[in-house]
């Protein structure tokens, strides 16, 4: 089983960027997808943004679209969620997973997370 470590978290200012990292242990397939997904306190786990492993293939949550980027290196095996022009709603514990599709029940390997606090 793939093992994933994310870092990069902390608190920010409203307007301010951050670059989170999930470090893999490799042996990721070309075919699976790697995603971030984040959950507010009382909120449900949320998709934010996958990637492809093989292809590059990106997808966002609509909350994101062009203010984060995903992307990794496969040398690396590690994967990268960069956000700019935070918002205090982007407050939240970041998950770095391992599956296919948008939904947290396709996704099978989870990394413990990284908090991201967005003061306004």
């Amino acid at each position: 089983q793939v093992q994933l470590v994310e870092s990069g978290g902390g608190l920010v200012q409203a307007g301010d960027s951050l670059t989170l990292s999930c470090a893999t242990s490799g042996g990721i397939f070309p075919w699976s997808t790697m995603a971030w997904f984040r959950q507010a306190p009382e909120q449900e786990r949320e998709f934010v943004a996958s990637i492809r492993w093989g292809a590059g293939t990106t997808i966002y949550a609509d909350s994101v679209k062009d203010r984060f980027t995903i992307s990794r290196d496969a040398y690396k095996n590690t994967v990268y969620l960069q956000m700019i022009s935070l918002k205090p709603e982007d407050t939240a514990l970041y998950y770095c997973a391992e599956g296919s599709g948008r939904t947290v029940k396709e996704y099978i390997n989870w990394g413990r997370g990284t908090q991201v606090t967005v003061s306004s």
